[in-house]
């Protein structure tokens, strides 16, 4: 493109080369915490329900009453939306590097406090672990917008999609890695502190040592993000912030040259320039906005809510699934600490076979087939096999290997679809101005999407029979009938797909049309032809 400037030609042309990698870590460890801290919730809810809600009466062990298990479950997620909103809106105003180091600290802080707790009193854990996790959920939420933002200003048009799904896939290995933290620990203290099954002895099935289980489970989420701040804090503000928005070129000529290694030019005079051009001074909420990015944004939105809907209600409900499917034994004929070893066994395996695999793939495809047809496809699929799994419910019941498979098959393509996609295309579809906040605004839909998924299915999937309902819930529509709403849920994603374009291959500034120079006065001029 005639104009545009040195500093991001350089970088649109740039070699993949070490400070690539080095980018796609320190972002990527963020989302390693992210996931790990998000995900480590569901290994421990069981748990929370054998020591906190206890009943010598009762013949199976406690459960968190329904009201107490959405909100440990969901109140990150709260946290999260409100984090990705503000922290992307923060990402445009401040620049992405200025808030970036301060959404890690939230996230260590909290993850080190979740553990903690104001006294021994049921009320007193769950409102604390409450707390922290809201504030944890805020600074994961930061994590969203900028890491992605930051990654697709960094990269070269070439390799700019595999970069950010790069980033995204650390998720798969935070969601491993929690499982198998899980699986030490409660191994450890299994060996260490025997217990007899519930049904043999009730009061000692759960040993007094069991409480730091969780503890620890939980605070283990700070190490990888304590480790990657003093590289966070040492990264460079991106060139596009810092040319385009913040229109200082000589900072970005500086900042490029040092990590490029080779002379650039500042070219202030293109800089401000480009600034004064109709195309580089519409906000969010103009009707210029509306008729160039308005369908976009709706696009990325409605996509990431629904498939947010499918992804998390599954996950965040997997033990229940096992359960139901008889992979993980009846609750009442093991101890407490066995438990946590079991759900977080299977969780392991679903992530080794189905969760990490899925994201890779999508890394290595991404820039030679597209980010739409990844993302159509990962929505059939994704409907195929939560239809194959629901209609034919009662025969699963009896296949087990059968049902596992193809439950991992549906992660598999939702990471190889639109779970990175949807991801990826916010971070490179909108202007530099206004990147951040409608990642996070895309980001924060996906979030209302978890809520709708793991509040709303945490009700739904209980059994239409009375009997077989959890305590303190009512009945359900059964996890048949929840699997084929979901299966909808994601033939809906693939009708939203359409709205949203295909920036592979192209340069940031081409995509969002942010130095049409000749375009911007030919709009300029038809717009003051006197009518």
């Amino acid at each position: 493109m005639a104009n545009q400037l040195g500093v991001l030609n350089a970088l649109d042309a740039a070699k993949t080369q070490w400070y690539h990698f080095t980018a796609i870590v320190i972002a990527g460890m963020g989302f390693f915490t992210d996931a790990y801290d998000l995900f480590s919730i569901s290994l421990i809810t069981k748990l929370l329900g054998r020591i906190y809600y206890f009943d010598p009466l009762s013949p199976k062990p406690g459960t968190l009453p329904p009201r107490i298990a959405a909100a440990v479950n969901g109140v990150a997620f709260c946290g999260t939306l409100t984090g990705q909103l503000f922290f992307g809106w923060l990402g445009d105003k401040l620049g992405r590097k200025r808030v970036y180091g301060f959404t890690l600290m939230l996230m260590v802080i909290c993850s080190i406090a979740s553990g903690l707790s104001f006294g021994k009193s049921t009320q007193g854990v769950m409102a604390t672990l409450c707390f922290f996790r809201f504030w944890l959920g805020f600074g994961i939420g930061g994590d969203y917008p900028l890491s992605a933002t930051i990654m697709s200003e960094y990269a070269n048009k070439k390799t700019r999609g595999a970069f950010i799904a790069a980033v995204f896939a650390m998720q798969g290995f935070g969601i491993l890695t929690g499982g198998i933290v899980a699986l030490i620990v409660s191994a450890a203290f299994d060996h260490a502190y025997k217990a007899h099954p519930y049904f043999r002895d009730r009061e000692h099935s759960t040993v007094p040592q069991a409480d730091y289980i969780w503890r620890i489970i939980l605070m283990f989420g700070a190490i990888p993000a304590l480790l990657t701040y003093y590289w966070r804090m040492k990264m460079p503000e991106t060139a596009r912030y810092t040319a385009l928005v913040a229109r200082n070129a000589k900072q970005a000529a500086a900042d490029m040259s040092k990590v490029l290694q080779v002379d650039l030019n500042s070219e202030q005079e293109k800089v401000d320039k480009i600034g004064t051009e109709p195309s580089n001074s519409f906000g969010l909420f103009s009707k210029e906005f509306a008729k160039r990015h308005g369908l976009h944004l709706l696009g990325t939105t409605s996509t990431w809510f629904l498939l947010d809907i499918a992804f998390y209600s599954s996950n965040l409900f997997q033990k229940d699934i096992f359960s139901a499917i008889g992979w993980l034994p009846k609750a009442e004929t093991m101890s407490a600490t066995h438990e946590v070893y079991r759900v977080a066994k299977a969780q392991t395996l679903i992530a080794l076979c189905g969760t990490v695999p899925g994201y890779w793939f999508t890394v290595a495809f991404i820039d030679h087939i597209g980010r739409f047809a990844i993302q159509l496809m990962g929505f059939f699929f994704m409907s195929v096999f939560m239809f194959a799994l629901a209609i034919p419910y009662q025969h699963w019941k009896t296949h087990n290997a059968g049902f596992l498979i193809m439950y991992s098959l549906t992660f598999f393509f939702a990471n190889f679809g639109p779970n990175a996609t949807t991801f990826v295309v916010p971070a490179e579809i909108f202007p530099a101005r206004l990147r951040s906040t409608c990642h996070g605004i895309s980001a924060a839909a996906g979030k209302a999407g978890a809520i709708v998924g793991s509040f709303g299915f945490l009700y739904a999937a209980q059994s239409t029979h009375e009997d077989k309902v959890d305590k303190g819930y009512h009945t359900g529509i059964g996890v048949k009938n929840a699997l084929l709403v979901l299966g909808a849920v994601n033939c809906l994603g693939m009708l939203f797909t359409l709205l949203v374009p295909e920036p592979r291959g192209r340069s940031l500034e081409e995509i969002t049309g942010e130095n049409e120079e000749e375009k911007g006065q030919q709009q300029a001029s038809v717009g003051n032809v006197p009518v």
